[in-house]
């Protein structure tokens, strides 16, 4: 399916995997990339490391980039200009203030049921105290302001690519300006969400009952 859906014209063997509900950082994630015209789908671990990076524990402070700033920031720069790339997602968390301390874990997801394409960078990193060490291939979500129908939830959202802007993004003939065009906020038409289980709240717990629709008033005893 998401051969068809970004136009792969094969999936490596590695790239098989196993789908998952609630990924959290230092996860594997499949990510699209291209070079040389051809589009490639690989797995990279979510938490951006950059190359010059003293260690990869700078990821963790690294799963989202702000489409505002990203290219002042050292961490982002050299990715935005020559490492983009597409992360596929049938949908994404958010938690919205409900009553008293308590927050709703939300399930937010395309309102046609296709799958999302997040924007996003990635990077390979290697430990250069070990001549042997393997490369670490890492990527990060580029977030913009929210849209309408997301404000309710949270002030944030991913910056969500239409098909018709993918070759543009993921190309090398785009200007700066034209990338920075790209990440805005998605229309206000394009996403749905439900309340879904606290159990979300856990990354132990991985299984597709987390994105199925609760009753925000039986979340909390």
């Amino acid at each position: 399916m998401l051969a068809a859906r970004f136009d792969i014209p094969e999936i490596a063997p590695e790239a098989a995997f196993e789908p998952h509900y609630n990924v959290a950082p230092r996860m594997e994630v499949q990510v699209v990339s291209e070079r040389d015209g051809a589009r490639t789908l690989a797995p990279r671990r979510w938490g951006l490391v950059p190359s010059w990076a003293e260690s990869p524990a700078i990821g963790d402070r690294m799963i989202n980039a702000r489409a505002e700033s990203i290219h002042e920031k050292a961490a982002f720069q050299r990715a935005f200009g020559r490492r983009r790339c597409l992360i596929p997602a049938d949908g994404f968390y958010e938690w919205q203030a409900g009553s008293g301390a308590h927050k709703v874990p939300m399930y937010i997801y395309a309102a046609d049921g296709a799958p999302l394409a997040f924007a996003g960078l990635w990077e390979s990193w290697r430990d250069q105290e070990d001549p042997h060490a393997a490369w670490m291939r890492t990527c990060t979500v580029i977030t913009t302001t929210a849209n309408a129908t997301m404000r309710p939830i949270h002030d944030r959202m991913p910056v969500l690519l239409d098909p018709r802007d993918w070759d543009e993004w993921l190309g090398d003939d785009a200007s700066e300006t034209d990338l920075a065009e790209l990440l805005r906020p998605a229309p206000d038409n394009v996403l749905a969400f439900h309340p879904v289980s606290t159990r979300v709240n856990s990354a132990r717990n991985d299984d597709p009952a987390l994105i199925v629709r609760e009753d925000p008033l039986t979340l909390f005893p």
